[in-house]
């Protein structure tokens, strides 16, 4: 028995879902002609209190495609040192948008209100490239699964307002969050300018993001999204996972949460690790000793079936997830304590 802890994206579709997506109605999603694509765009818009939301293949073609409605060429983007949008989307900002980033050196990803103000580029000094965009990772990839507090989300929500800066979420657990912290999409909807939000991490779906916005920001997202490469035809067979997705594996989260908090308690015992960031959500970030070896540790837990990932900097990542049962979990702690 494998046990795959690198990430939640690792999931494979329950009976349940593959059920609703084999008896998907379909169409040419191209010409909106899709039903099923259509009832899931519309669900997820009204869940965030927006005007309008468009499928995606993947979060990183969301996001990037926010990113580009939202800037001009040599504009500036404002994100967090540890921003997916940076570190992990292959430079589609550069190559996409023909955009810069200005990194903000936050805490596990997350940045303050002043940091923001810190940043922007005054607009009328032309040898400077002009601030458009701010945007935001919630939960935090690198940061550990962190939640972002809301008082802080909304006083950047002021200082984009103020210099009439765009404001994207990445929300690729957003789910997460708002399990963790008992909030309503709708909070969201109703601070962000656009939201990505994925369906293939802790929703447990194969593939698929929607990004989420009003009518004026999101009238040029499916062009956008065809310039991309990310036009589908009868991608209601996805769509219908998403919906599963949905109505089944939102609350569950919870699960995965209390998992990873016991993981971490149990590292925490370990003589050779030196940290365990605070584990929020699904996520545990770990640093070992100096005097402990990374691959030999990787390996000690290989050779038990259990995989994990490195993040560099001598950081190692678990991620809990819906395939991570609780017999599989009992045997992580069990080999975990075997390592004293």
């Amino acid at each position: 028995m494998i046990i795959d802890l690198r990430s939640d994206t690792v999931t494979k579709p329950t009976q349940g879902m593959l059920d609703a997506m084999m008896s998907a109605q379909v169409g040419d999603d191209v010409y909106k002609e899709d039903p099923t694509v259509n009832v899931l765009e519309e669900r997820l818009a009204n869940l965030f209190g927006k005007e309008k939301a468009l499928f995606f293949p993947t979060g990183s073609m969301a996001n990037q495609a926010a990113i580009k409605l939202h800037t001009n060429p040599g504009d500036l983007l404002i994100c967090d040192k540890y921003a997916h949008v940076y570190n992990y989307e292959g430079g589609g900002v550069a190559f996409n948008s023909a955009v810069t980033c200005k990194l903000i050196d936050g805490n596990r990803g997350m940045f303050t209100a002043q940091q923001v103000i810190d940043s922007i580029n005054p607009p009328d000094f032309y040898h400077s490239p002009l601030t458009s965009l701010v945007a935001v990772e919630n939960t935090t990839n690198k940061g550990g699964g962190a939640c972002w507090g809301f008082e802080e989300i909304l006083k950047i929500r002021e200082v984009c307002d103020d210099h009439n800066l765009g404001y994207h979420l990445d929300g690729a657990r957003i789910w997460n969050a708002l399990v963790a912290k008992n909030e309503a999409a709708k909070q969201y909807g109703e601070i962000f300018d656009t939201i990505s939000v994925c369906l293939s991490k802790g929703l447990g779906c194969p593939i698929g993001s929607v990004l989420i916005g009003d009518e004026v920001i999101m009238e040029h997202a499916i062009r956008i999204r065809k310039i991309f490469g990310g036009g589908m035809r009868q991608v209601g067979y996805l769509a219908a996972a998403g919906l599963y997705a949905l109505d089944n594996n939102i609350e569950r989260l919870k699960e995965d949460h209390k998992k990873a908090k016991e993981i971490g308690e149990v590292l925490s015992q370990l003589p050779m690790i030196k940290t365990v960031e605070p584990i929020e959500t699904n996520i545990i970030i770990f640093e070992l000793n100096e005097d402990a070896d990374e691959t030999t540790f990787v390996q000690n837990l290989a050779d038990n079936n259990i995989k994990i990932i490195g993040m560099g900097g001598g950081k190692l990542r678990m991620v809990t997830h819906l395939d991570y049962t609780e017999g599989m979990h009992e045997r992580v702690l069990g080999v975990l304590k075997s390592m004293k």
